[in-house]
């Protein structure tokens, strides 16, 4: 399981960046633990269990405020806040599935476009919504979307 690999791999990460004294990764992979932690707790009221999904969501949600948080420091001229958010996003995409390039993600498009043989803009939800069972941690959905919406076009 996913889970259980990248909690491993979180502790063994852990106890070298302690050693090292690395202490921005240090403190974005307890980051990491926390929102797993957080999220299993609020999944025990539904009866269910942390998924390999919902550690892949986890983690990008964290890498998109910290891309936003490093656009809002660097408008504000705060290089050194905004290379901190940078660092961040590195170490944990270092646990992240291999993401696709632009040309993967342009293709994948047009394959589910044609395979659904989507006739408009009303199809788009059906479309993200395989790409998202597809190539759930590995493509940004935002430029899928995009791709996507001028495939449809």
């Amino acid at each position: 399981l996913m889970r259980d690999r990248i909690n491993e791999a979180l502790k063994e990460s852990l106890k070298e960046s302690l050693k090292a004294r690395e202490a921005l990764k240090v403190s974005t992979l307890r980051l990491i633990l926390a929102a797993a932690k957080d999220r299993e707790i609020a999944l025990r009221t539904e009866d269910r269990t942390l998924s390999d999904e919902d550690i892949l969501q986890i983690m990008q949600k964290m890498i998109r405020q910290r891309q936003e948080s490093a656009q809002t420091y660097e408008s504000a001229g705060r290089l050194d806040l905004s290379a901190q958010e940078r660092e961040e996003i590195k170490i944990i995409e270092t646990f992240l599935p291999a993401q696709m390039c632009d040309e993967d993600i342009q293709a994948a498009c047009a394959g589910i476009v044609s395979e659904v043989e989507a006739p408009g803009l009303k199809d788009m939800g059906k479309i993200m919504n395989i790409l998202k069972d597809r190539y759930a941690g590995q493509m940004d959905f935002k430029k899928a979307s995009a791709a996507v919406k001028s495939l449809l076009q």
